[in-house]
């Protein structure tokens, strides 16, 4: 059924749950361990998505900063100190956006280098999807060999069918007497002292910030007009803003640090998300999820077959790399290779500074090259 520009169908519910692989694992990771308020973190990511879905009409992906969240739960940060994170980066993000500074990174950033960050997270996705399925080879097969059978399915999409495919393992397991019933749980009002704002920049902010820039920003930005061709006014610069605004909101209602993401953008889109219906229906569905079950929620995960994630993932993986293919013009190779092989050996920053000055130095070369051809011989 189609209602304006929205497409309501199982294939956009298939395609809401696209990015769920990339977005619990680390959700759940600050709730369990930094003791994040369930309820806050999946109505915060389910408004911001409702809104988004609204507004863009289109499936705009959202996920939790990766660097931070990582940072966050390797350290047991307090909950203050993720919420501080994601207002010291809503500032960030703003500034970038109002001073045009994402226009100008956009500007000097290369096509080559941006593919190298796509495939770049590709392979960490794969690498990550490879472990996840190495603890259940047989689920995970079973799991690629439904999602092969099912992605084109306007009955059962694929996404949706490991969803129960997972739940019905948790029950026959045993595990549903250990987790919570449900309730009603609003999210509560938090805060955080300012200090803690500056403290998080130093301890995984800076760092977050190029990661953002390349797969938050300009690579979702570059999908979305590869998908989208008709939408070139989703820019750089909306994307910097919507970071921005959404970030110096959610810390004070329990929210985590979000950002966009090229892997939730593929994930969704792979699995059949085409309008902002999907992420209208993953909002709603979070916010259910907050409200009604957020302590269930953590007992689901925690036993959810990480098999299964992992053949999701498998395939967000695939569909991330497919946007390094095409041709290139001498000197576009190299910074690709480069950006790639930095990003996925030491991490995102140096693979993007990395492939910026390849481009650079080379273009730098067949300049001179050009200019010492032209010099008149002397004879």
């Amino acid at each position: 059924m189609r209602i304006g520009s929205f497409q309501i169908s199982l294939q956009e519910l298939a395609g809401s749950f696209g990015g769920f692989g990339i977005i619990f694992p680390l959700a759940i990771g600050y709730i369990m361990v930094c003791g994040l308020d369930p309820a806050g973190v999946f109505v915060m990511l389910g408004l911001t998505n409702l809104i988004f879905g609204l507004y863009y009409r289109l499936p705009l992906p959202l996920e939790p900063m990766k660097v931070l969240a990582v940072m966050a739960i390797a350290q047991a940060w307090s909950p203050s100190l993720v919420y501080a994170s994601g207002f010291a980066m809503g500032l960030v993000w703003l500034l970038f956006s109002l001073t045009r500074a994402i226009d100008l990174l956009r500007r000097i950033t290369p096509d080559s280098v941006v593919r190298g960050v796509q495939l770049a997270l590709g392979i960490l996705l794969f690498i990550q999807a490879v472990k996840m399925l190495s603890g259940g080879w047989i689920l995970g097969g079973v799991s690629v060999v439904l999602i092969l059978l099912l992605r084109k399915s306007r009955h059962i999409p694929g996404a949706l069918a490991l969803l129960v495919l997972g739940l019905f393992i948790i029950y026959f397991q045993g595990h549903f007497p250990a987790i919570y019933a449900p309730g009603f749980f609003m999210p509560s009002v938090t805060s955080f002292k300012i200090k803690e704002a500056w403290d998080s920049l130093l301890l995984g902010g800076f760092a977050q910030i190029p990661l953002t820039v390349t797969n938050a920003v300009i690579a979702t930005a570059g999908m979305i007009r590869t998908y989208w061709p008709e939408r070139s006014d989703v820019s750089e610069r909306k994307l910097a803003l919507n970071h921005g605004i959404m970030n110096l909101a959610a810390p004070f209602f329990g929210g985590m640090p979000m950002c966009h993401g090229a892997g939730s953008l593929a994930g969704k889109y792979y699995f059949g998300a085409r309008t902002g219906a999907a992420s209208i229906m993953e909002g709603l569905i979070e916010i259910a999820l907050g409200l009604f079950l957020a302590a269930s929620l953590v007992g689901v995960f925690r036993y959810f077959p990480p098999a299964i994630l992992g053949g999701m993932l498998l395939f967000i993986s695939i569909e991330l790399a497919k946007f390094a293919r095409g041709s290139y013009r001498a000197g576009e190779i190299t910074p690709l290779m480069v950006t790639t092989l930095l990003a996925v050996t030491v991490n995102m920053a140096a693979g993007f500074l990395a492939g910026l000055l390849t481009h650079y130095l080379w273009r730098l070369y067949v300049s001179r090259n050009k200019h010492a051809r032209e010099l008149p011989q002397e004879e």
